[in-house]
């Protein structure tokens, strides 16, 4: 097809449950992927591939099917992208919209990093002037030991993967660490058990709880001067109805990051995309 490039559309592959998401195919190019949960990532998944993230165009693509089948679209699940938003809003009148739940709790587990990543180059700084003052006066340097060996800079290096788990799935040896970390970082202990507050939002099992827990978890930021969460709570606020959604049937995007996954899996396997039209012929086989 002439316009294969630039979009391909199979209206039979439409289902009351979508997902949307955008992926590489090679050199940065992106395209959006609409695909069905029916499908469960085999024949039939695929409902349309549109070149690029403008709302705009995916508006135009997607005009193309049928009302009918347009209204047959009850739910979409989608990232936090405002374009995919309003396109999905234009175009299935009939459709809620469900925000993904790993992409909100990415959010607050980012800032908990950010928090990570500020106090180890803060720890990095010390090291520096200890090391000059030692020069000025002509001594050696002697870093400060934590009491397992490490200094407080390796510390907050290795704790990356701790400090994003919840401390049931700890080890014994992560567990001591952890209470190292959080007795010489009090704040980013603080911080840690707002993530995990915010986490455990999603244990909800009824949309009204959930929402009266996701505002009193804003306000309590606020409130304690959290600033690294104001990014988050803020996001959260404006999308909240979205984020809601969720508690109705809990619905993800786990289905289009799985197909996600398969793209970029093809797109390693033979080294890159330089064919786009073959590649995206061989995905049309695969899944539509």
């Amino acid at each position: 097809m002439t316009h294969c490039e630039d979009y391909l559309l199979f209206p039979n592959n439409i289902g009351t449950h979508l997902s949307i998401d955008e992926v590489s195919l090679s050199k940065g190019e992106l395209y959006t992927f609409v695909t069905n949960k029916n499908g469960k990532g085999k024949q039939g998944t695929l409902v349309a591939s549109i070149k690029g993230t403008l709302s705009k165009d995916i508006v135009d693509v997607l005009m193309k099917l049928s009302v009918d089948k347009r209204l047959q679209v009850q739910e979409v699940t989608l990232d936090m992208a405002r374009n995919m938003e309003s396109a999905v809003k234009q175009v299935f009148t009939n459709a809620s919209l469900v925000t993904d739940r790993f992409h909100v709790i990415k959010l607050a587990m980012e800032a908990l990093q950010h928090i990570r990543v500020s106090l180890r180059w803060e720890e990095l700084d010390k090291e520096n002037e200890a090391i000059k003052q030692a020069k000025v006066q002509q001594k050696k340097y002697e870093p400060t030991l934590l009491e397992n060996g490490e200094t407080p800079k390796q510390l907050l290096a290795r704790c990356k993967y701790i400090v994003a788990k919840k401390p049931n799935d700890w080890t014994e040896n992560q567990t001591q660490k952890a209470n190292l970390l959080f007795k010489h970082f009090p704040q980013l202990q603080t911080a840690y058990y707002h993530s995990l507050d915010f986490r455990n939002i999603y244990e909800n099992t009824q949309k009204t709880t959930a929402k009266i827990a996701f505002e009193k978890w804003i306000e309590k930021i606020h409130t304690e001067g959290m600033n690294h969460f104001f990014t988050v709570a803020n996001t959260v606020k404006y999308n909240l109805d979205n984020i809601l959604n969720f508690f109705d049937y809990r619905s993800t995007n786990a289905n289009a990051e799985s197909f996600n996954s398969k793209i970029k899996l093809f797109r390693a396997n033979q080294r890159g995309v330089t064919d786009t039209k073959f590649f995206l012929f061989r995905l049309q086989k695969l899944f539509a």
